[in-house]
């Protein structure tokens, strides 16, 4: 059976993953999968479940919130800030609703408050120009 290579790069953490026979994930124009000897492709996964299936023919679930996903030469390279891998679809869709979402909320938080603090910056700096030297 024909396989590929799958390297899943985190931020903290990263795996080689041997004998992958399938990959399916979503991007923005919907769901797609990958089969060894596929053609270049390279893509942003959306925030959510991913699938891959090893050569015994199990499935494995990675939930990412949202991924840099390059396949070339039977190796295929997914780089994102986090993932969780697991065999176990209710185990990962409950961290996936949990942990990482609470993860991104946090985030848009902090991208709030950054853009709010630029906002009075700005403002700042304006009001100093008008003062003459």
């Amino acid at each position: 059976m024909s396989s590929f290579t799958l390297d899943l790069q985190g931020a903290v953490r990263t795996e080689r993953l041997e004998g992958v026979t399938s990959f399916v994930g979503t991007d923005t124009s919907g769901s797609f999968g990958i089969l060894p000897g596929r053609a270049r492709f390279m893509t942003v996964l959306e925030y959510g479940l991913s699938r891959f299936r090893i050569a015994d023919g199990s499935w494995l679930y990675l939930a990412c919130p949202g991924a840099v996903l390059s396949f070339s030469d039977n190796h295929l390279e997914l780089s994102t800030r986090r993932y969780l891998c697991d065999a176990d679809y209710e185990r990962i869709s409950a961290a996936l609703a949990g942990q990482l979402a609470e993860e991104e909320d946090a985030l848009k938080s902090v991208k709030d408050n950054l853009q709010k603090l630029e906002q009075a910056l700005f403002r700042r700096l304006r009001s100093l120009d008008r003062w003459p030297s």
